[in-house]
């Protein structure tokens, strides 16, 4: 079955509003605020809805990806505000071929991190945190696993977007699979004119990452008191039993200031 990530055109049509900039952009000044953070690579860019408001920021953006399709969306949002972005095609388990510079800060967006393996995740922090600075930080956002498993909903439903006159609706059906990971099947319908007028469907694997996992992770590698945020973060302190998203900032040893 076709992956999502394959199609950029609509990939984006959820995210392509204003409303959930603002409400990004919003999240950023909360996350960084009394951190110093001026540059920041996210490994998992895709077309850059998540990390593309850091420039309105003043943030020296980079990013990577797996897809050339979704890099040079993002090429073409970062032109279009008149920003500047290194992007480079890379694997996060493989980042420093790609990169060997250091950042403020490294972080991996949209739900990234259950696209590998459990036991893949300390190979992707030790790429991710060769290129943090003394002092500076790891993020993380993602959805809350341990929701997902313990509630196991079966349907997940989206509010509908507009696409010039052509309303576009997103249903989500999640199959719970023998062997620990799920699918998420993704049923794409466009409406004009009270009428289906086209239907796509994508399918996307992944393994569930708990929140204990991830903390345990960053605390063998020597980041102390990571911060967890509901997603966005402006929205209030994280509560595991209702927050479908959360986002983990930590700070690796070293340097001076925060």
């Amino acid at each position: 079955m076709e992956k999502l990530y394959d199609r950029a055109d609509i990939y984006d049509l959820l995210e392509n509003d204003p409303t959930r900039y603002s409400i990004t952009k919003k999240h950023w000044e909360t996350i960084l605020a009394g951190k110093s953070i001026k540059t920041l690579l996210d490994v998992s860019i895709g077309s850059g809805n998540l990390t593309l408001p850091l420039l309105d920021l003043g943030i020296a953006l980079s990013g990577s990806d797996l897809s050339e399709n979704m890099l040079q969306k993002c090429r073409e949002k970062a032109a279009a505000k008149s920003g500047t972005i290194d992007l480079r095609v890379s694997d996060f388990r493989e980042l420093t071929k790609a990169f060997s510079q250091q950042f403020d800060c490294v972080a991996s967006t949209g739900n990234s991190l259950p696209y590998v393996t459990n036991s893949e995740i300390s190979d992707v922090l030790a790429q991710m945190d060769a290129l943090v600075r003394p002092g500076g930080y790891l993020y993380f956002d993602l959805r809350n696993w341990d929701r997902i498993l313990r509630t196991r909903q079966r349907f997940y439903l989206y509010n509908p977007v507009f696409h010039g006159d052509t309303r576009v609706n997103l249903v989500q059906a999640w199959d719970y699979n023998s062997d620990g990971t799920m699918d998420f099947n993704l049923l794409f319908t466009f409406e004009k004119e009270n009428r289906i007028i086209q239907k796509e469907i994508f399918q996307e694997h992944y393994h569930p990452v708990s929140q204990k996992l991830l903390l345990d992770k960053l605390s063998e590698m020597g980041y102390a008191s990571p911060e967890v945020y509901c997603m966005p973060a402006q929205a209030g302190a994280f509560d595991g039993e209702k927050h479908d998203w959360y986002a983990v900032i930590a700070r690796k040893p070293g340097g001076g200031a925060p």
